[in-house]
């Protein structure tokens, strides 16, 4: 009888529609339409908000990419030679030469080495090669529909139409990644709102077409993140066979001037003793005692507030070393 009862009870849940359980999810034309009423709340007119959103769609593409990013993880000597190739090296310095002006002056004005600015930018897009072709209001948008990080989505998305409403790039114009990095230095907009700079006086921050704003952009991140322009970024170095693997790590107790480490038996690549430089240093070991190992500066600590990979801050280091060595 108990037995025949819940049958019945199943059958019944089951007949139910779902909406009985859950909201069913609304689809993108509405969603969309949810923004704008919000942009209207914040602040923005209709005739803008319209403009906008024209013709925006959901991109599956967006989705997959952020759904299918690569989980095979190369180690250091695998991945810096594939960051930072010959050939990336010699543009690097052929860019540099082209840009020096601008590069000399704005490295000075934010107190920024030039040659980071060109790394990040051979680094971050291949000078500025690979930006993204989505519509960062399309994708950004999408993202937010999609679901899992929609409350930060929903923020960048209106950060970018802060941007397209101080004027400083048309609608056609607001292109990049599936996540919606922007521009030939990949800022998401709450970058560009904190961080984006005028490097030509012009009035405008165009981090997608005009190369001094992209490196007064960059240059004004580092600045932002405590950059010493009297300090490099750090070293790669050779450890002693008896080297206690838990002194390595970025947490602040664990920085030691490098005649602490010297001391300790932690000598440059090539055995020498360590620079007898008053600056304290960090080492890192980022595929753990079994890979290379470094000794790292503030600067690097910059180069992470960038990007939170020890991958990506060590290509900008070699990429820069390698231009300063040309």
């Amino acid at each position: 009888m108990r037995k025949n009862l819940l049958g019945i009870f199943v059958g019944l849940l089951c007949s139910l529609s779902p909406h009985v359980f859950a909201e069913e999810k609304q689809d993108f034309e509405t969603y969309v339409q949810g923004l704008k009423k919000e942009g209207l709340e914040n602040g923005f007119d209709a005739p803008f908000l319209e403009s906008a959103f024209q013709g925006i769609r959901y991109r599956e593409k967006a989705v997959k990419a952020d759904r299918n990013q690569p989980e095979k993880r190369l180690t250091l000597s695998e991945y810096i030679p594939k960051a930072v190739p010959d050939w990336k090296v010699k543009k690097a310095r052929l860019l540099y030469e082209e840009n020096y002006n601008d590069l000399v002056r704005i490295g000075k004005e934010f107190g920024v080495q030039p040659r980071f600015l060109v790394a990040l930018w051979g680094i971050e897009s291949n000078f500025g090669q690979y930006t993204g072709n989505f519509s960062v209001v399309e994708a950004l948008s999408t993202m937010a529909y999609e679901g899992r990080r929609e409350a930060f989505f929903r923020k960048e998305l209106f950060h970018a139409l802060s941007i397209l409403k101080e004027g400083h790039i048309e609608p056609s114009g607001l292109k990049g990644s599936w996540a919606g990095a922007m521009g030939q230095c990949q800022f998401m907009p709450s970058s560009f709102i904190a961080y984006a700079a005028d490097g030509n006086g012009d009035g405008k921050k165009d981090i997608w077409t005009t190369r001094a704003d992209v490196f007064a952009s960059s240059a004004n991140y580092l600045k932002k993140a405590n950059w010493n322009s009297d300090y490099t970024w750090g070293r790669e170095i050779s450890l002693p066979k008896t080297f206690d693997k838990k002194q390595a790590g970025l947490e602040k107790g664990k920085a030691k001037t490098l005649a602490q480490w010297d001391a300790l038996g932690v000598r440059r690549l090539n055995k020498a003793s360590l620079p007898k430089v008053n600056i304290k240093a960090w080492l890192i070991q980022p595929d753990d005692e079994l890979g290379r190992s470094y000794l790292v500066y503030g600067n690097y600590q910059s180069l992470l507030r960038w990007n939170r990979s020890h991958y990506f801050a060590l290509a900008v280091s070699h990429l820069a070393d390698r231009i300063e060595k040309g």
